[in-house]
């Protein structure tokens, strides 16, 4: 599924990308991209440009859903892109347990880009959720059929990347422009380049499975830490996957201040490492898969801080004949992506009486 070969990428049309500028600041959405991939657009580094291009693996999205009856492609200035985080436990992942199978969408965020690109919101989608998983193609080109009742990270197992797109378009009604998947092992040393990640823990995490210890307190986490921290589940709040992802907005957020914080524009070093690492830990859609193409994206990025940037878990329940797994609320979810489609902000009432995970307030 990796595409290398720049000439058979299909551009879409009718995109709501437009023209975007470069700017010194791009490392400010790092955080929320999950994925470094903005660091890259503050990479001036002429003389490395080959050589990072040459990290980047992409999929092409487009050309796997065409001919699928895809969300219309609505050209008003805002943007949407879907971040999964895989739970493969190939190569150096598989210090992180073993693999059962074929990879997992560990963590997925649907990063809503509102019209002028100042504003976001981040809608997690557990992935214990419950949806309708629509036929895909599977890599090796034969069909992966669907599923009525089927967990949402399910989808990213059964037909890669295109197939947890065709998924979240099924169920939000609204076409992603993007998509980019993250490796655990890239993360942790994009952490590590950063300098590490500051945070307040209200009270002591301690979580066996995720090989994580922290006193109640402020830490500055390293990237196996920060990895341990966003893992972390049955240790906090109920113990469900809620509070996990109650971590891991947290943990972004965290993120992206110290992210504006490093001084990555006055040390050439720490920029060249930033840049090579995330050019290795991200998979793009192949139209982000040149320096350029992620560079001029970043650019337009420059602006969003974290107070920018409003997170929210799409609203659920815990499913009546599995507490194990958690179905949408209708009426709420429909709230929340009428909104987005709408580009309009997420109204409170979408996540009112909606499960929570309770481990609001453990990071700070």
């Amino acid at each position: 599924m990796a595409d290398k070969g720049k000439s058979s990428r299909i551009r879409a049309t009718g995109r709501r990308r437009r023209p975007l500028g470069k700017g010194r600041r791009a490392a400010r959405v790092t955080a929320w991209s999950a994925a470094g991939v903005v660091l890259v657009g503050g990479c001036g580094l002429g003389y490395a440009y080959y050589t990072l291009n040459g990290n980047i693996d992409s999929v092409d999205i487009n050309a796997a859903l065409n001919g699928d009856n895809r969300p219309q492609n609505v050209d008003n200035g805002s943007m949407d892109i879907l971040v999964l985080g895989s739970d493969s436990r190939a190569g150096a992942n598989g210090d992180y347990g073993k693999d059962e199978g074929a990879a997992r969408s560990d963590t997925a965020m649907i990063v809503h880009l509102y019209e002028g690109h100042k504003k976001a919101s981040v809608v997690s989608v557990p992935r214990d959720t419950i949806v309708q998983r629509p036929d895909c193609t599977a890599a090796d080109g034969s069909t992966a059929s669907g599923q009525r009742h089927a967990m949402f990270n399910t989808a990213f197992e059964a037909g890669g990347p295109a197939c947890a797109v065709k998924t979240v378009e099924q169920m939000s009604g609204i076409r992603m422009d993007h998509f980019i998947q993250v490796d655990f092992t890239g993360f942790k040393k994009l952490i590590d380049d950063l300098g590490g990640v500051e945070v307040t823990t209200t009270k002591p995490i301690k979580d066996e499975k995720s090989h994580l210890d922290l006193a109640a307190g402020t830490h500055t986490l390293d990237g196996e830490q920060s990895l341990g921290l966003v893992r972390t589940r049955k240790s906090v709040g109920d113990g469900s996957d809620l509070g996990r992802i109650q971590l891991q907005q947290a943990f972004m957020k965290a993120f992206i201040e110290q992210a504006t914080s490093v001084g990555v524009f006055s040390n050439p070093k720490k920029l060249w490492d930033l840049a090579d690492t995330a050019t290795k830990t991200i998979t793009p859609d192949s139209e982000l898969n040149t320096v350029k193409e992620l560079a001029d994206f970043a650019g337009g990025l420059r602006g969003l801080g974290a107070d920018d940037v409003k997170m929210v878990t799409l609203p659920v329940q815990y499913d009546p004949s599995d507490p194990n797994r958690v179905v949408p609320l209708e009426k709420q979810s429909r709230q929340v992506w009428d909104a987005l489609r709408k580009d309009k902000p997420i109204p409170a009432s979408a996540t009112k009486d909606a499960a929570t995970g309770q481990a609001d307030g453990v990071l700070k």
